[in-house]
């Protein structure tokens, strides 16, 4: 994926600080999922009509 929705160094901070490493995968799965998630939430803020996403459409 090209464009980043993550930061990556803060997610390998977090990683750090849970006493993980992060492996050379991994921020690209994440990366992968946000993206998902997002896409999904757009899709439920269309189906019901708005333009603004709201927590209940994530």
């Amino acid at each position: 994926m090209s464009d980043s929705l993550i930061i990556q160094s803060k997610i390998r901070d977090v990683f750090k600080e849970a006493g993980c490493n992060t492996g050379s995968d991994a921020i690209d799965s994440l990366n992968q999922e946000v993206a998902r998630i997002v896409k999904r939430a757009v899709e439920r803020t269309k189906e019901n009509g708005r333009k603004t996403v709201k927590s209940s459409d994530i």
